[in-house]
């Protein structure tokens, strides 16, 4: 009969609902230990799907209930089971059954909501410290992003900026994070550039928290403690506020490191998604050279084979010989940078004795500086007006200046190798100092902080056609000036007089990492080697190569929190208890013979 057909599809779509929602609820009751829910769930399941099996009958006539007050009503003029299966309606009116279709749609939508507000609950109660920390965290840089709109530069932000509008291959710095502004410019706002970095400091905190609580074992607190400093560091914040590449570099490296640890024996696929991330962090930072030869070591060490190792090398090479490519087809040399001989050059400046190199050529006299007329910084030999770079013509980042630099750099550190090291080990130990200095001069320091005024956008001139503030005006397509918004700013300025990882603290950190390393020393210190020797590297490199610079530290630290998390392993743990089970077993036979011979003797 034709009013029939409404009930049929009435019942399928009710049945179908119930069925739907009691999945769901099995799903839930799989994620939720909470038993009087789950069975208040699945009580409210089985009285709907009763219900619209027993085909309960309604005030208004008899009909079939897909939900309780809902019935539909037999109408000899209602469609056909062929109009209902095609969706289609009568006189222009939609079909009881096509409404129950649809409310039965709004139904499996709220349930999923739900279901995944009931789930996230459950996560935040089975990780309580974690939760608390991620949750400020979020807050604290919503509290950055009103403070401080639409984002906050540096000097070299217009260096990308330039870039992303008119891509080209810098010699100064490679492009990654100048491919990124390219990706988010049809969005024309700073603040979206701002969140996605925001969201990448989120992440970090979750990728540490993941590894040593599900990974390596390690009590919720105790994860969640090391997650602490990349989370909720004020000076990591403020970073990751600016129009800078370190914030993409550090996600990069980390993501790496932690799909490496996350598999015991990485696969192909994964050796090779390493070997993508560890190519993008080099095009991000040069620094990620090293980076590289860190996970090459590590994975000869831990005996993963020579297909993992090459297929490493070569999803890393694929994008860094792509942009070489790129860099001779513009530049003509096959390179990545034509600044690493100037940064070295910076390193020597404050040493270099040109009395004590042999063979010097004439060239290279224009380099040389009287210990009465340098510079206080290394970095002066570089970005400072009087910086001897500036006697040669041209450009100061050409491939001439780039080649004589490197090539008195290296003459230096060959005549003084002494001088060298004791620059070297300044710099890397200034990183642990407790307090924080304004270095290198107040200018650059101001930059590192948030402020109380919002700086002018400069006028400098990018090339012959265009100018660092038209070029952020135009990627903003509006007044991309950092605007200092209050109460905000001052919420974020009087946290970061206070919350900050001091540089003794990261030391400890360091120190902790390292005796972790001890108890596995057999296996070359274990999982931990990776992060702990990568985040004392990134330290390093600097200090080594340019100067040291705050902004060069933060992408050590979350490296090396997870190398402290490490360390408290159950298999680090087992290690240090088996030791001092074999102390106590030696120790024992002399403690016996020892209150033996304290006796007294018997006549």
């Amino acid at each position: 009969m034709a009013g029939e057909t409404p009930r049929g599809a009435a019942l399928d779509a009710g049945l179908g609902t119930a069925l739907d929602e009691a999945v769901l609820d099995e799903a839930a009751r799989a994620v939720d230990d909470a038993s009087a829910e789950v069975n208040a769930v699945d009580s409210g399941t089985g009285t709907k799907a009763a219900d619209a099996a027993n085909g309960a009958d309604a005030p208004g006539g008899p009909g079939i209930a897909t939900k309780p007050g809902k019935v539909i009503e037999d109408d000899p003029e209602t469609a056909s089971g062929a109009d209902l299966k095609n969706g289609r309606v009568l006189g222009g009116k939609r079909t009881g059954a096509a409404r129950t279709v649809g409310a039965a749609s709004a139904d499996r939508a709220v349930s999923g909501g739900r279901r995944r507000a009931r789930g996230l609950w459950t996560l935040a109660r089975r990780n309580p410290a974690f939760s608390v920390i991620i949750a400020t965290a979020a807050l604290l840089r919503l509290i950055a992003m009103l403070g401080y709109q639409p984002v906050m530069f540096f000097n070299d932000s217009f260096d990308y900026l330039h870039v992303a509008t008119d891509p080209y291959p810098h010699p100064l710095r490679p492009d990654g994070y100048a491919f990124l502004l390219l990706l988010l410019k049809p969005f024309h706002s700073f603040a979206l550039v701002a969140a996605v970095q925001h969201l990448m400091g989120l992440a970090m905190g979750v990728m540490i928290y993941a590894l040593l609580r599900r990974r390596f074992g390690l009590p919720g607190w105790g994860a969640a403690l090391a997650a602490a400093p990349v989370l909720l560091d004020a000076y990591q914040l403020q970073l990751e506020h600016l129009v800078l590449s370190d914030t993409m570099f550090t996600f990069l490296v980390l993501s790496a490191v932690t799909l490496l640890l996350w598999h015991d024996r990485p696969s192909w696929k994964i050796a090779a998604a390493v070997g993508l991330i560890v190519g993008a962090a080099w095009l991000t930072r040069s620094v990620g050279m090293p980076v590289l030869l860190g996970v090459l070591v590590y994975l000869l060490i831990r005996r993963s084979g020579w297909k993992t190792m090459a297929i490493t090398l070569a999803a890393c090479m694929l994008p860094v010989l792509g942009y070489m490519g790129w860099y001779k087809a513009a530049g003509g040399k096959f390179a990545i940078t034509e600044s690493n001989g100037i940064f070295l050059y910076a390193r020597v400046y404050k040493f270099a004795d040109c009395h004590r190199m042999k063979d010097l050529p004439v060239r290279e006299y224009p380099l040389c500086t009287e210990p009465a007329n340098r510079l206080p910084n290394s970095q002066d030999g570089i970005w400072n007006a009087r910086s001897p770079l500036n006697r040669y013509t041209g450009t100061r980042f050409s491939p001439d200046n780039n080649a004589l630099g490197n090539d008195f750099a290296k003459r230096a550190i060959t005549a003084q190798p002494g001088d060298y090291l004791q620059v070297v080990a300044h710099d890397f130990f200034r990183v642990f100092q407790w307090k924080r200095t304004v270095f290198p001069d107040p200018a650059t320091y101001s930059q590192y902080e948030f402020g109380r005024t919002g700086r002018p956008l400069p006028d400098w001139h990018m090339d012959a056609d265009s100018i660092a503030s038209g070029e952020a005006r135009s990627y903003e397509r509006g007044n991309a000036q950092t605007q200092i918004v209050e109460p905000f700013a001052g919420v974020a300025r009087g946290y970061q007089d206070v919350v900050y990882l001091r540089g003794t603290m990261l030391g400890g950190i360091l120190l902790i990492g390292l005796a972790g390393l001890v108890p596995l020393w057999r296996r070359f210190g274990g999982a931990a080697l990776l992060p702990w020797t990568l985040a004392t590297g990134l330290l390093l490199a600097p200090a080594a190569t340019a100067e040291f610079d705050y902004r060069y530290v933060l992408p050590a630290v979350p490296l090396a929190a997870l190398a402290a998390g490490t360390a408290f392993t159950a298999e680090a743990r087992g290690t240090i208890a088996g030791w001092g089970r074999r102390f106590r077993r030696a120790a024992a036979p002399a403690d016996a013979k020892a209150a033996k011979a304290a006796e007294p003797a018997v006549d």
